[in-house]
């Protein structure tokens, strides 16, 4: 029995890849570059996107966005009151977002009029890592009220990811958190990782973090 559970493992995690594979040349037959956000509830995931949308705007860049929560709207209302195409995703038992659920967001959404996609992933430090969506970079938000321990409990989310932010660095001092050891720990998992401190309430980090996400 365990070797049959294995087995179903491996396929579960194939059909999601192959699928991954075909969200990707989607997006890319339309011009649309995919970013998959991943991080704790509350870590600052819709905020920054709503940080980047009008920074985007003003380069003359289109966002849409994907919305992945367990139940709800909350953060799906908070991404169309940014005036930017979106959709909710709702994943009921699961605690992730799979390639099969974003393939059927993306055909709800008019790529054809958006340059970039944020695939927000549900609020989960754990279950996301190993089911890719077909987004060009991962991006994982961490912060400083999860405790500076908080990557190296996590070591997976950031060995597959591209870009680290690490939020709300006002409240460090206030909940005596070590930046430099979230930082640090970021690269020993992946040297190759681009770390970033922000303030999503004043915008500080944000504009040098876009930079990195359009190279």
């Amino acid at each position: 029995m365990h070797h049959i559970d294995v087995r179903i493992e491996k396929d579960v995690y194939a059909a999601n890849d192959r699928l991954a594979a075909a969200n990707a040349a989607h997006l890319k037959e339309h011009g649309v570059r995919g970013f998959d956000l991943l991080g704790a509830i509350g870590s600052g995931k819709t905020a920054l996107i709503e940080r980047l949308v009008p920074l985007l705007a003003a380069r003359g860049l289109a966002a849409g966005a994907i919305a992945g929560d367990v139940y709800g709207d909350d953060d799906f209302r908070r991404l169309v009151a940014l005036g930017i195409p979106a959709v909710n995703a709702n994943t009921g038992t699961e605690c992730h977002l799979d390639a099969h659920l974003v393939e059927h967001a993306i055909d709800d959404l008019p790529l054809d009029r958006i340059d970039l996609l944020f695939i927000e992933n549900v609020g989960n430090m754990v279950c996301p890592t190993d089911f890719a969506l077909g987004a060009e970079k991962r991006i994982v938000v961490v912060s400083s009220t999860e405790g500076d321990d908080v990557v190296n409990k996590h070591p997976m989310m950031f060995r597959g990811s591209s870009i680290g932010v690490i939020n709300k660095i006002d409240l460090a001092p206030l909940v005596g958190c070590n930046l430099d050891r979230m930082e640090a720990d970021m690269r020993r998992y992946n040297p190759e990782i681009r770390v970033f401190r922000t303030n999503m309430k004043t915008g500080e980090g944000v504009a040098a973090l876009l930079d990195a996400v359009l190279e």
